[in-house]
């Protein structure tokens, strides 16, 4: 039976999203491997679904390119609340994650803002390997880029500060960086260029996807290091491949405010598990799975 999907992006961040309020919906890492697959799956950066809560108006869970279960997306979660707040008529609505709980109210235009709550700063939060302080690692990981700081936005970043984001080595360092022995749960990685008290460029190698146009947690994690660091203020116009995000560190609770627009792209279904939606379903190993 086939399942219909939406397909949005937040900074060209993109989604296949899911209601999953019948049937549970709890895809295989190969299944979702297949949807997010840009040449035979439907293409996407994370496969999202929804469902009811009992503590929030709805829940979220979200798999990224590589069939792994994470705990958050920021841009996913302005999407999601667009979606809520459209179909409800409301100002703002509440959203359950693995990272936590998650409001999400309109802004000017088609933008949505998201409270982020706030940043888990202590390593055994991060999580790394062991205590350290994590404003400035005081240990240097296996690049020249200097020591970078850490934040948890409800999953883990590791930050680097460079001069010129447009001749870091995302690609190249961003794969080694992830799955350092430093993060047991890997982490995303951020290479931020501080343009200004007030602006920073930002390119993110995100854990089980690669290189993506733009990373709301990501943009929130960088705020957060610069700041910690002395290099930014508590709120700056966050600029990505995507497009420009703006993050506040809220002084007064400690809370991360993240505000951006959403789009929509189009609509489809997606063939059940054991359809032929991609050859690796059914014959990669020559077995069926259903």
């Amino acid at each position: 039976m086939s399942l219909p999907f939406l397909k949005m992006n937040g900074l060209g961040n993109d989604f296949v999203i899911v209601a999953a309020d019948g049937e549970p919906f709890d895809p295989s890492p190969r299944w979702a491997r297949a949807i997010a697959d840009r040449h035979d799956g439907v293409g996407c950066d994370q496969l999202i679904a929804i469902s009811r809560s009992g503590m929030a108006d709805a829940a979220m869970r979200i798999w990224n390119a590589d069939g792994g279960e994470v705990e958050a997306c920021g841009n996913a979660t302005r999407c999601v609340g667009w979606l809520m707040m459209e179909a409800t008529g409301r100002d703002q609505v509440s959203i359950d994650t693995a990272g936590g709980l998650l409001i999400a109210s309109r802004a000017p235009g088609q933008s949505v803002t998201i409270d982020m709550g706030e940043p888990r700063l202590a390593a055994p939060e991060i999580p790394l390997a062991w205590s350290m302080d994590t404003v400035e690692l005081p240990l240097r990981l296996d690049t020249d880029l200097g020591r970078p700081g850490c934040v948890n936005m409800g999953n883990p970043h590791v930050v680097f500060f460079v001069d010129d984001v447009e001749t870091a080595p995302v690609r190249t360092a961003g794969p080694g960086l992830e799955t350092h022995w430093l993060f047991p749960e890997r982490a995303n990685v951020g290479f931020a260029q501080i343009v200004a008290r007030d602006h920073i460029r930002l390119k993110v190698w995100e854990r089980g996807v690669g290189q993506t146009r733009a990373c709301g947690t990501g943009a929130c994690a960088a705020l957060v290091a610069a700041h910690r660091r002395g290099l930014a203020e508590r709120t700056a116009t966050v600029e990505l491949d995507g497009g420009p995000l703006t993050i506040e560190w809220r002084e007064a609770d400690g809370h991360v405010l993240m505000t951006g627009p959403v789009a929509v792209e189009f609509l489809g279904r997606l063939p059940g598990e054991c359809e032929a939606f991609d050859r690796t379903l059914a014959v990669a190993d020559g077995r069926s799975l259903c």
